[in-house]
């Protein structure tokens, strides 16, 4: 007997119940959109590993190099991602995404050709990763303002948390990955891989045909940037929101860029230094799985909250970790912590914010992902005065104070209802 077509179509609740279970990667854009993200984010992941370790094993820069790279790769970011937040709302999202896949890849080629001739020096190091850091400032505010066309709304914690899972799962795998090229292939291997990567970003963009809506461009670029701070302003719920992420990424992660000096103070050498970042991103996939468990418990904010003193505690014990394999475990712990706050609190403006305003807003939210090389500049002076163990305490330490003051006189965060995230 022949099998009609309405036969061999699923019903319509089997395929509601399987894109219940898949959320977000129940739909066939967002899934290529979300393996070529993978593939551009572990080309950033292992490059910025790479260049770190060029400069303190190869070229012998200090803890001061290492925060002049951080500044150079932070301060174009941070001055480019405003304007690149107001750009993500007037142009096709698409064709950006593709603009910086393009760019990134050449500049991760030239570097990789210096590297592979010997050549190199650090203040190539340092000026291709500003020229990055402009590129990288029309990166974050556009990934995040685009994601969202692809997926139906009810699927935006699952999306966030799929974006949470593709970072960490990219710091789990590529600093290994990392490592073992490093060693046996030298750090040029690194950074044609890092091409790569990007590469297969660019074709997937141009595959997809999903464009942003019509734009309003009835105003100038400035009166767009002043009004997405205006809404920020105007919503105390995003000034902690994002100002704590600020915060967070800041004092930190400092620990990240000063990885380098870890490594020789353990004798792990390359293959230990991506080990160290893989448990950091262990820590923070399991973190990922978690919320998925709480995200919509009563008391998140509580639990938000806890989640970043613990991930401050976890980097003080790290920092005067007695060898590598306690090292590991504190590590672990911090990546899991952390990972809660950052999923939730990214749901909640994601959720909250109006379209015509999400590239604006996703622009200043972005920032905060250039403050973890520029808070190397304030661990690299530390340290090159003191060392790279109490550089790393005073940030964390400085951080948890200022989450406790917040948990303590900030009710709208940590009152946080994970049934009404959404709500204005």
């Amino acid at each position: 007997m022949a099998i009609t077509s309405t036969e061999q179509r699923p019903p319509v609740g089997f395929r509601a119940n399987v894109a219940l279970k898949m959320g977000a990667l129940s739909n066939r854009n967002y899934r290529r959109y979300w393996l070529g993200s993978l593939a551009s984010v572990g080309a950033i992941q292992i490059a910025t590993m790479a260049q770190g370790w060029l400069i303190v094993d190869k070229l012998g820069g200090s803890p001061l190099s290492i925060g002049f790279l951080g500044a150079a790769t932070a301060i174009p970011t941070i001055i480019v991602n405003m304007f690149g937040g107001v750009l993500a709302d007037r142009v096709d999202r698409r064709k950006l995404i593709m603009f910086v896949s393009a760019a990134s890849s050449l500049l991760l080629l030239l570097l990789a050709i210096l590297d592979s001739t010997n050549t190199i020096q650090i203040w190539h190091v340092i000026v291709l990763a500003s020229v990055q850091g402009l590129v990288m400032g029309f990166d974050g505010p556009v990934r995040s303002s685009y994601f969202p066309l692809l997926i139906d709304r009810s699927h935006m914690m699952s999306a966030v948390a799929l974006g949470s899972v593709m970072w960490q799962f990219s710091r789990l795998v590529t600093p290994i990955a990392g490592g073992i090229l490093i060693r046996y292939g030298g750090t040029e291997s690194v950074f044609y891989v890092g091409v790569v990567g990007w590469v297969s970003m660019l074709f997937v963009m141009i595959s997809l045909r999903v464009k942003s809506p019509p734009p309003d461009k009835s105003r100038n670029v400035i009166e767009d940037m002043i009004e997405g701070v205006k809404f920020i302003l105007a919503r105390r719920d995003f000034i902690l929101l994002i100002g704590l992420t600020y915060a967070t990424h800041f004092f930190g992660m400092q620990y990240m860029q000063l990885m380098p000096f870890f490594v020789k103070r353990f004798d792990a050498g390359s293959t230990g230094f991506g080990t160290l970042f893989s448990i950091a991103g262990l820590g923070a996939l399991t973190g990922t799985l978690v919320v998925g468990r709480i995200r919509s418990h009563p008391r998140v904010g509580y639990i938000m909250l806890g989640g970043s003193l613990t991930f401050t505690f976890a980097i003080m014990a790290f920092a005067f970790a007695p060898n590598f394999f306690i090292a590991l475990v504190f590590l672990y712990i911090a990546g899991l912590a952390n990972t809660i706050y950052f999923v939730v609190a990214m749901t909640v403006l994601q959720l909250r914010v109006p379209e015509h305003m999400r590239g604006r807003v996703m622009g200043v939210y972005t920032i905060t992902f250039s403050l973890i090389p520029l808070g190397a500049l304030m661990g690299g002076g530390i340290a090159s005065i003191y060392d790279e163990r109490i550089a790393v305490f005073i940030g964390a330490s400085i951080l948890a104070a200022i989450f406790v003051v917040a948990g303590i006189t900030q009710p709208i965060i940590r009152n946080l209802d994970g049934t009404k995230l959404g709500d204005s």
